[in-house]
């Protein structure tokens, strides 16, 4: 890929001169997905020793969605790109769309989900990834850039997480996308659940539907998400007994274009799902 690179002050990315505790996964993740998750936590922390907010989130670009690229998301995904290019696999990113190496497995990432909060310093941002082979979801990891806990599931794999399991809105704990344009369906989530959240990353709030923690997470209908939002949440929630739909019925199937756009409904089981969808549905008609 023909790209300038933009660093900050020129320096040599030692990971440990500026993570002490790097990720410490488990043998069970596939050497594309730990080489990411390692070289995208490194560039962050680096970066956010070496800038302030305001270099961090300035615009250097626009990602291959259209969409303005921050400094923060370019670091991040070019020492992705150099930690995977070895390996030989294809890259799916937002910032710089499909790169093609004729490999029959896929890296689907979000370098940082998050990144205003990263870039401000507050503790909710995320790197998420997950593995395509030949359009098949097989493998997914979500690492807390601040937190440092990570959730790893492989599709058939043993379940190490379960969901809450809650199969109505009534009484449930979710987290939204702020509401844009249409506030209508957000306003009746919220009216129904327990207790709402906006924690501006949709890659940690699927991995808390996953872990039992959130009952639901959700886009109120502003078709937010791309596939590098959802890949490794579809992963992630399946695998601990939750589901991942759109709020339209339209499939979460791969593809390689960084346009295309959902509303997706993370939820603890199919019929508080179900639920979640009406509720929201019916608020816009």
């Amino acid at each position: 890929m023909a790209r300038q690179r933009d660093p900050l002050p020129a320096a040599t990315l030692d990971p440990a001169q500026y993570l002490p505790d790097l990720p410490d996964l488990p043998a069970a993740v596939h050497p594309v997905l730990r080489s990411a998750t390692v070289a995208a936590v490194s560039a962050v922390h680096r970066a956010r020793r070496e800038a302030g907010r305001a270099a961090l989130i300035e615009t250097v670009g626009d990602g291959a969605d259209g969409t303005p690229t921050s400094r923060l998301d370019r670091l991040a995904e070019d020492a992705i790109l150099e930690a995977v290019q070895p390996l030989g696999v294809n890259v799916l990113s937002e910032e710089c769309g499909f790169v093609d190496h004729g490999s029959a497995l896929t890296l689907v990432i979000d370098p940082v989900d998050g990144t205003g909060n990263a870039a401000a310093g507050l503790p909710l941002a995320a790197f998420t990834g997950a593995l395509s082979l030949d359009g098949v979801l097989t493998e997914a990891l979500t690492y807390w850039l601040d937190g440092g806990s990570w959730w790893h599931a492989r599709r058939g794999g043993p379940a190490a997480m379960r969901t809450t399991g809650r199969r109505t809105l009534d009484g449930a704990l979710v987290s939204m996308i702020r509401p844009k344009a249409d506030s209508r369906g957000f306003l009746a989530v919220a009216a129904r659940a327990d207790r709402t959240r906006v924690l501006g990353s949709s890659a940690l709030e699927a991995a808390w539907v996953a872990a039992g923690v959130l009952d639901a997470s959700l886009d109120a209908g502003s078709d937010t998400h791309r596939y590098v939002d959802v890949a490794a949440a579809v992963v992630l929630v399946e695998a601990a007994g939750g589901v991942v739909v759109d709020l339209h019925g339209r499939s979460l199937e791969f593809t390689t274009e960084i346009t295309r756009r959902w509303s997706a409904v993370v939820a603890a089981s199919a019929p508080l799902a179900e639920d979640v969808v009406r509720t929201v549905l019916e608020a816009q008609r």
